[in-house]
């Protein structure tokens, strides 16, 4: 059986970039703080709780004092930093450049606005790097999930259209041309392409990377809404596609009957995490022949 990792997967820049600042503050023996989930996945995010990091919500960090807090990759709104400041905690920033980018985008158009054009972002409701750029706006940006949700905006006022950085490119392209065939004669109707594309590229790799093989294992933290994207396209590639959260899920019925296994992952997946689940792979077919010669 051929078993093989996708070159392309595992975590992107923004994230190999906390995670290593995390590690260096750990390593000098710091106390540090991480507000929310370094990454959505919960095996890396215990590997560096047993280094020391300690995850906090924005409540616990209300009464935290004199301490080393790190920002992760998704960003947080302006808030958050003012909080800082009055409790004289040190900020490290992992935000991702892309994200900051976009915020002080986003800021920057939402403090020079003269008619009060709509803000609007093409991402998911809730999502942590999304409450940072609503932030941006003092809460006024408005939120669109999906190509579907469109229509709720009122097209006879300027329209100045963002996305979060991991979404979909085709989505986001249909998004423009509706609102391109539907704003009012006058009206302005900007749109800034601000989806990453080493996040954006991994989609057609990845597609590929799952029709050229048997069964194709996803690895992904199931809290990750881009690892939900690119497993939703790897399934409608490769119908025997299942996802995983790691090697302990891996079911050896799977396995029989099958030429190759692909293990891929989300930018929010840890190498190590799927070369664990190509070892595991290994382990099980290898059991599978010891059963058929000794029955």
């Amino acid at each position: 059986m051929k078993i093989g990792i996708d070159s392309g997967s595992g975590f992107c820049f923004g994230v190999t970039t906390a995670i290593k600042k995390a590690e260096e503050e750990l390593a000098a023996g710091t106390t540090l703080y991480c507000l929310g989930d370094i990454v959505h996945n919960s095996m890396e995010c215990e590997r560096l709780r047993q280094m020391g990091l300690i995850t906090i919500n924005h409540e616990e960090m209300e009464h935290l004092h004199d301490v080393k807090v790190l920002l992760r990759a998704h960003g947080e709104p302006p808030e958050t930093y003012e909080m800082a400041r009055r409790n004289n905690i040190e900020i490290i920033d992992a935000t991702c450049p892309v994200v900051l980018q976009l915020q002080k985008r986003i800021r920057k158009n939402y403090e020079m606005r003269i008619h009060q054009p709509q803000i609007v972002i093409f991402g998911k409701k809730g999502h942590a790097e999304v409450l940072g750029l609503v932030g941006q706006t003092d809460g006024n940006a408005i939120v669109i999930e999906s190509f579907d949700e469109v229509q709720k905006l009122d097209f006879t006022r300027d329209i100045y259209l963002y996305s979060q950085t991991t979404k979909s490119l085709d989505e986001f392209q249909r998004i423009i041309d509706y609102i391109q065939q539907h704003i009012a004669p006058g009206v302005t109707f900007r749109s800034f392409d601000t989806i990453c594309r080493s996040v954006a590229n991994r989609m057609p790799n990845i597609m590929q990377f799952a029709a050229r093989h048997d069964l194709i294992l996803f690895v992904c933290g199931r809290k990750s809404s881009n690892g939900k994207v690119l497993f939703g396209e790897c399934q409608r590639v490769n119908p025997n596609t299942h996802l995983v959260e790691g090697p302990a899920e891996i079911d050896p019925d799977w396995l029989k009957d099958i030429d190759s296994v692909g293990i891929c992952g989300a930018t929010s997946t840890p190498k190590w995490l799927m070369e664990q689940c190509l070892d595991a792979v290994k382990l099980l077919v290898e059991k599978d022949i010891e059963n058929d010669e000794h029955p």
